[in-house]
C-alpha cells in the first residue's frame, strides 16, 4: 500500500520528478480508455445490461489491480516476467555489489527520495544492458559485467535515475495492472462456465440434438474468450509501447542524472560502443525504445561531458 500512496503523492509534487509531465499525456489517455475497455470486458463476462453494477465492479477491479501493481508483489511479478533473478555466484556478488552500493550511495546523496533498499538482480544474456523495474529493482545482464568498471557505474547510475524520476511506475501500472484484470476475467468466466455446466448436467428431458447444441455453444464460448484475452494482451502491449515512447524522452533526464553523478564520460563511452540487442522479451528490447545514441551523446556533451571519440589521423 505504501508504494501506491507514494505513487499518488507524486501527482502532488511540484518538481520535475512528478508524474504530471507533458510526455506522459499519451499514457493518461490510454489509462482513461483502459477503464472503458475493462468495462466492456466485464460487461461481456457477466452478459448483463445493468450499466451501473458492471461499471462499479470494473472500476473496483481496476483500482484493486493498480494497488497490487504498485506494490512489492507487482514488482515481483514483473521481475519474474522479465527474467530477472537473484545474483547467486559469489564471484559475481563480490565484484558487482560494492560497485552497485557505491553508486546507490552517491545517488541517494543527490536525491534522498531514492529508497536505500534498491536491489540488484541479473538476467542471463550477453547483451551489455540494464533496466529498472518499479521502485526497488535494477536488473543488469551478464554481458554488462564484462564492461569497464566506470561504464558499469554509469549504467547503474542511469537506471537509478529512472527510479528517481518514477519512470518505471508506468510499466507496473499497465503491464501488471492489466495482467491482474485479465486474470480476474478468466476466473469469472471459468466459474461461470463451471456453474453453467453443472446445471446442464442435471437430469433433464433434453435429447442428443439439444446436447450437441450445448456442446457447440460451449466450444464457441471458449473460442470467444480466447480471442478476447488475445485482444486484451494486444491492448496491453499498446500501453507498454506508449510508455516506451514516453521513456524515449525520459532517457535524456536519466542520462543527466548519471552525468550529475560524474559518469557522463563513461556513459558516452558505453553508448558509443553499444550494439543492437539480440534477445527478445518485454525488456530485452529496451534499447530500441531509447533515442539515437548520438543524440544522447550530444546532449551529454552539451551538459559538459569532455568525452571525444578518436576517429584516427586525417591524411
Amino acid at each position: 500500500m505504501t508504494y501506491f500512496v507514494d505513487f499518488v503523492n507524486n501527482f502532488m509534487r511540484r518538481n520535475k520528478n512528478n508524474l504530471i509531465r507533458k510526455n506522459n499525456i499519451p499514457i493518461y489517455i490510454y489509462l482513461i480508455l483502459n477503464i472503458f475497455v475493462i468495462y466492456i470486458l466485464f460487461g461481456l463476462a457477466f452478459s448483463t445490461s445493468n450499466f451501473i453494477i458492471v461499471f462499479l465492479f470494473s472500476l473496483g477491479i481496476y483500482v484493486v489491480s493498480l494497488v497490487i501493481a504498485i506494490s512489492p508483489f507487482g514488482e515481483w511479478i514483473l521481475r519474474l516476467h522479465s527474467g530477472c533473478r537473484k545474483i547467486k555466484r559469489k564471484d559475481q556478488i563480490d565484484y558487482i555489489e560494492p560497485i552497485f552500493k557505491e553508486v546507490l550511495k552517491q545517488a541517494r546523496e543527490l536525491d534522498p527520495h531514492i529508497s536505500e533498499d534498491v536491489k540488484l538482480y541479473i538476467r542471463n544474456t550477453q547483451d551489455v544492458n540494464a533496466f529498472a523495474i518499479g521502485r526497488k529493482t535494477i536488473c543488469i545482464t551478464d554481458g554488462l559485467l564484462k564492461a569497464p568498471v566506470e561504464q558499469i557505474k554509469a549504467t547503474i547510475a542511469h537506471e537509478i535515475g529512472h527510479i528517481a524520476h518514477r519512470d518505471t511506475d508506468w510499466i507496473l501500472v499497465i503491464s501488471v495492472g492489466n495482467f491482474i484484470v485479465t486474470f480476474v476475467y478468466i476466473i469469472v468466466r471459468v466459474f461461470g462456465k463451471m456453474m453453467s455446466t453443472f446445471f446442464e448436467l442435471l437430469p433433464s428431458s433434453d435429447n442428443l440434438t439439444d446436447g450437441g447444441v450445448k456442446v457447440a455453444g460451449m466450444v464457441q464460448s471458449y473460442i470467444t474468450d480466447a480471442i478476447i484475452i488475445a485482444l486484451m494482451w494486444a491492448w496491453t502491449k499498446i500501453g507498454i509501447l506508449l510508455v516506451m515512447k514516453s521513456n524515449r524522452d525520459n532517457e535524456f533526464e536519466a542520462d543527466k542524472f548519471a552525468f550529475n553523478l560524474s559518469y557522463g564520460n563513461a556513459l558516452c563511452e558505453l553508448l558509443d560502443s553499444s550494439t543492437e540487442s539480440s534477445t527478445k522479451g518485454l525488456f530485452a528490447n529496451l534499447m530500441s525504445s531509447h533515442p539515437d545514441k548520438n543524440d544522447r551523446i550530444a546532449a551529454l556533451m552539451n551538459l559538459g561531458a569532455t568525452y571525444r571519440r578518436s576517429y584516427g589521423a586525417i591524411n
